[in-house]
């Protein structure tokens, strides 16, 4: 049976007041960014052009996808201990370890200080004085991390990586003003007419929510609201393709408006969040048009969290945000 969903919790001031934490965390977003790039205005040396980049640590499949459609050469994120066998002194190891648990972990110690052996250049973001960082030779290039905020530290990478001419633009103060717009409009302040994250909340409320994004950024977004969706509930929350997806949507059943949920029982519903990314090419735009109408067919409700514009990274950050906000939401409401 699911918890039943009091949406009146989400305007109570005495209900959002215990749930200060979270949402000012999630305020301060945007903050976060702008102390992370703090050290972006120190100029980037690398050596020479390396001939592959390779990615770890929180992030570093954020890091892939915003650098592979325009990175010169190749790059890979590498989610093991250590290094692969090929990397040598020609390369670019790029590691993110701004959590408390990655800069003292053995794995990404282990990497940086392989790293170091085989004289590879480094890009390391964390904290100073860490067991990490300490790996690290002089040479390396640093990212001094505060806010123990891995998305604010991929940022700052990012930034440098656009300055090494790995990558593509990222403004970092641009990113945190897209999440200060995300911080205003979902305010605990701004009820339900003005409010997209309290409205997200209350579409999630009854049913197991299909993500889908439309681009590899807003998919990689939807994969991250669907670990908050589940920590929040306690429920199935399904980040997929527009395959996987479809075979769910053909399986629904309409829902019984007769059906008596105390003697027939409560029947889990589905709901469609699409992330749309409004920027996408016209082929993730023809698939998103499908999933909308799949799901009208099956009687599925959908909501829909819009990219607005920006860069990639922005629009990024705005998806993120939005979802948490509404993650958080929805647990507010379940609490009843």
């Amino acid at each position: 049976m699911f918890s039943e969903f009091d949406e009146a919790r989400l305007d109570d001031p005495d209900v959002l007041a215990a749930h200060d934490e979270q949402l000012r965390y999630l305020a301060m977003a945007g903050a976060r960014i702008r102390s992370e790039a703090l050290d972006v205005r120190v100029p980037v040396d690398l050596t020479m052009t390396p001939r592959g980049v390779i990615v770890a640590g929180a992030e570093a499949r954020l890091i892939r996808a915003v650098l592979e459609p325009v990175c010169p050469v190749p790059l890979i994120a590498w989610p093991l201990q250590g290094l692969p066998g090929w990397v040598g002194p020609l390369d670019l190891v790029v590691v993110l370890a701004s959590e408390p648990g990655a800069y003292a972990g053995a794995e990404l110690v282990a990497t940086v200080a392989e790293a170091t052996r085989r004289g590879s250049q480094v890009m390391l973001a964390a904290p100073d004085n860490t067991p990490v960082a300490e790996m690290a030779s002089a040479r390396a290039i640093r990212v001094l991390t505060r806010t123990a905020d891995p998305t604010a530290a991929a940022v700052a990478v990012l930034a440098r990586l656009h300055e090494a001419g790995l990558g593509p633009v990222v403004t970092t103060e641009s990113a945190a003003e897209a999440a200060d717009m995300v911080a205003e409009a979902s305010s605990p302040h701004r009820d339900f007419s003005s409010n997209p994250a309290k409205d997200l909340a209350c579409g999630l409320a009854d049913a197991d929510p299909l993500l889908w994004g439309g681009s590899v950024l807003a998919a990689r977004a939807s994969r991250r609201l669907a670990e908050a969706i589940r920590a929040a509930s306690g429920r199935h929350a399904l980040s997929a393709g527009v395959g996987e997806i479809m075979e769910v949507l053909s399986h629904a059943k309409p829902r019984d408006t007769f059906a008596d949920p105390f003697t027939d029982g409560e029947e889990r519903r589905s709901v469609l969040v699409i992330l749309d990314d409004e920027q996408a090419d016209e082929a993730s735009a023809r698939a998103g048009d499908a999933l909308r109408d799949a799901a009208v067919a099956a009687g599925v409700r959908v909501c829909e969290l819009s990219a607005g514009q920006g860069s990639e990274i922005d629009r990024y950050i705005t998806l993120l945000m939005q979802g948490l906000y509404g993650a958080v939401y929805l647990e507010i409401g379940l609490e009843g």
